[in-house]
């Protein structure tokens, strides 16, 4: 199985196959809007202006587990990072990214980059917040907060997972190393 295996609805309901992707860096990521995390949209919106005409694209899920932080419709998210952040890459259909209801496609990724540690600035902090959700956080592969990250290469493969608090410099330079 490939990442191009892979159907996900766009935020209009329609079904988008990740094949459309092929032969692209991709970064997917699961966003919300009310996250003390959403500044890091700022900073997605640039590494995607920077790489997106090398065959680099942002691939944005929102999710309302953690915290009821992405209110609203999938269209409203949209048009609130379209406005706000001025999002230019492909935002989907809310999702859940955890649980009885994960996407399929979350199911994966975890599978192909499970979870290793939360470091970084703001680790400590999140380690707490996660730890009172689920105090065996260390021992399963869920996505622990919003604004997880998983890089793919050109030829499909999950290569790398990066947890909210890691530095988004160091995604930037993994991605160059990719283009």
């Amino acid at each position: 199985m490939s990442i191009y295996d892979f159907e996900v609805k766009d935020i209009n309901g329609n079904m988008v196959s990740l094949k459309e992707y092929e032969g692209q860096v991709l970064l997917i990521v699961n966003s919300a809007t009310k996250c003390g995390f959403t500044p890091q949209y700022n900073e997605l919106t640039e590494i995607y202006n920077k790489f997106k005409d090398d065959g680099f694209t942002i691939l944005d899920f929102p999710c309302n587990q953690f915290g009821k932080q992405a209110p609203g419709t999938g269209e409203e998210i949209a048009e609130t990072c379209r406005a706000t952040f001025l999002v230019q890459y492909p935002i989907f259909e809310k999702i859940d990214v955890n649980g009885e209801n994960e996407d399929p496609l979350y199911t994966f990724l975890k599978e192909k980059q499970p979870f290793v540690d939360i470091t970084g600035d703001g680790a400590r902090k999140l380690k707490m917040v996660v730890k009172m959700m689920d105090k065996h956080y260390k021992d399963n592969n869920d996505i622990k907060w919003n604004f997880t990250k998983f890089l793919v290469d050109r030829e499909g493969n999950v290569v790398e997972r990066f947890e909210p608090t890691e530095s988004l410099n160091d995604v930037k330079a993994r991605i160059e190393g990719l283009l």
